[in-house]
């Protein structure tokens, strides 16, 4: 069983950065591939970030990149995710997911369906 707890959220303006942090239980944690996903009202959850076991492989969704930058601390069972430039449209509860395996494919990190662990949220709203 892995927990998931998620902090960092919170109310900025437009432009401003922001970073999520992700505490992970589940050991080895190596063993385990992370994502960050967001869901905003009336829309189903979204892939924004990916980071494989080792944080050799990372991928984010076209509409955060350039912006965002996930990171995994293997010392510390951290997750991160950097978010910069934020826009009003990156309004969402976003939301740590842990996948047990070594996965490394952008379609084995991307699909919500596919992680076997959640965080509870934090949410992020960005004003205009």
């Amino acid at each position: 069983q892995v927990q998931l707890v998620e902090s960092g959220g919170g109310l900025v303006q437009a432009g401003d950065s922001l970073r999520l942090s992700c505490a992970a239980s589940g050991r080895p944690f190596t063993g385990y591939a992370f994502g960050w996903f967001r869901q905003a009202p009336g829309k189903e959850r979204e892939f924004v970030a990916g980071i494989s076991g080792s944080g050799e492989y990372k991928y984010y969704a076209d509409s955060v990149k350039g912006r965002v930058a996930i990171s995994r601390d293997n010392v510390n069972y951290m997750v991160y995710l950097q978010m910069n430039t934020l826009k009003p449209e990156d309004a969402a509860v976003y939301y740590c997911g842990a996948r047990q395996g070594y996965h490394s494919r952008y379609d084995a990190l991307s699909a919500a369906s596919r992680y076997d662990y959640w965080g509870q949220g934090t949410q992020v709203t960005v004003s205009s």
